[in-house]
């Protein structure tokens, strides 16, 4: 029998979204890409200060709801992996390892599954920050810390309000394969990204004051795109 974990209400979003009206370009990542596997991990890691990488799972690195990595994500996580070491890198998920994870039972599957850590976590994102601060024993401050995921108000702002460097990524699964997806995520990720990335003078002018990071000074000096991110930048908002 299939179960499947329900969602409870992310307090935390909510109260920051205060803060992201206010300052939208909390929500704008530093790197747009396709998928986790359109990132130049060796480039994070020796140009830009970053000593681990911090994934969402659901739509980022598996289908909603499973514990199977994705085909379009495995060539990311392995190069994380090969580059970073399996123990600077984890996942942070508004489900698994969080208060609706009773048990760490789906942490524990997951970890089995994807051979990499799922932290825990009392506070959803962009939430969670002492937790994922306290996994990683080599890493001294945020900004050291790549945070990549498919959802602009939660693993973006979280990314963004500590300085981590921020990769945003089309989620991985529409259709049918993106049935499982929690209802009210799939609605709003479609909004944030028509907002973020729609061709009009709001997103534009909110992209255009994307935070800056200690160590990585732009996309120009230092390529962390695998690919051009044009080519799939058609699907944005579309579930």
């Amino acid at each position: 029998e299939l179960l499947i974990m329900v969602q409870s209400i992310n307090i935390k979003a909510l109260t920051t979204l205060a803060s992201v009206v206010r300052r939208p370009y909390l929500a704008a990542p530093h790197v747009f890409v396709p998928t986790i596997s359109e990132i130049n991990y060796q480039a994070l890691r020796d140009h830009c200060g970053i000593k681990a990488v911090i994934f969402d799972k659901d739509n980022t690195l598996t289908a909603p709801y499973e514990n199977t990595l994705h085909p379009r994500a495995q060539a990311g996580l392995q190069s994380a992996l090969d580059i970073f070491g399996q123990k600077n890198v984890a996942i942070v998920s508004n489900s698994a390892g969080t208060d609706d994870d009773p048990g760490f039972v789906d942490g524990a599957e997951i970890e089995e599954a994807l051979g990499i850590a799922v932290i825990k976590h009392s506070e959803k994102k962009p939430g969670g920050l002492k937790e994922t601060m306290a996994h990683f024993p080599s890493v001294e401050e945020p900004s050291q810390l790549c945070m990549v995921g498919d959802r602009l108000l939660t693993d973006i702002v979280f990314g963004n309000l500590h300085g981590m460097l921020t990769v945003h990524v089309l989620p991985l699964c529409s259709g049918e394969e993106n049935s499982k997806d929690n209802k009210v995520a799939k609605v709003v990720r479609a909004a944030e990204n028509k907002f973020m990335y729609a061709d009009w003078w709001g997103g534009r002018k909110t992209r255009s004051y994307t935070l800056g990071h200690k160590v990585w000074k732009g996309e120009e000096e230092c390529p962390l795109i695998l690919v051009d991110r044009e080519q799939e930048i058609g699907n944005v908002g579309e579930e």
